[in-house]
């Protein structure tokens, strides 16, 4: 091969890989938290992307529902709700339960897999509590 190793390396490593930043700078634990390859696999079973949207898919059709029986108010003052509910935070370090999101589903007297096996204690998001407030604001 006439092309020799210098342009395979070119070819292999895109431009935008080495930034500013550096193509050998390390992952910032503080700020982002543990990586996980689970993340950027592709789903394993056709059925993953359905349960994923599941609740998405459960709330359109809830909303399609409410608005033939009751009109379009019905659906958009449920989702101005949600809306409303959605903005209020815990602070980022702390777990949080979304107890106003399931009382507006009605999903707060259901036991589910999310309630049993989701310890927070055993949480990924759990790190400096002043480092992830400065990043939450912008200052770092």
């Amino acid at each position: 091969n006439s092309r020799g190793t210098a342009s395979l390396l070119k070819d292999s490593i895109s431009f935008t890989d080495i930034s500013a930043s550096g193509l050998f700078e390390g992952h910032d634990l503080l700020r982002r938290g543990f990586t996980s390859v689970k993340n950027e696999l592709l789903p394993s079973h056709p059925l993953e992307l359905t349960e994923k949207n599941f609740q998405l898919n459960q709330d359109k059709t809830n909303f399609a529902t409410l608005r033939n029986i009751q009109g379009i108010h019905a659906p958009l003052k449920l989702q101005m709700e949600f809306r409303a509910v959605k903005q209020v935070q815990r602070l980022p370090f702390l777990h949080s339960s979304n107890m106003g999101m399931d009382i507006l589903r009605g999903n707060n007297e259901c036991i589910g897999f999310e309630d049993i096996l989701n310890d927070p204690s055993q949480s990924e998001v759990m790190g400096e509590p002043h480092m992830m407030m400065e990043h939450k604001l912008g200052l770092l």
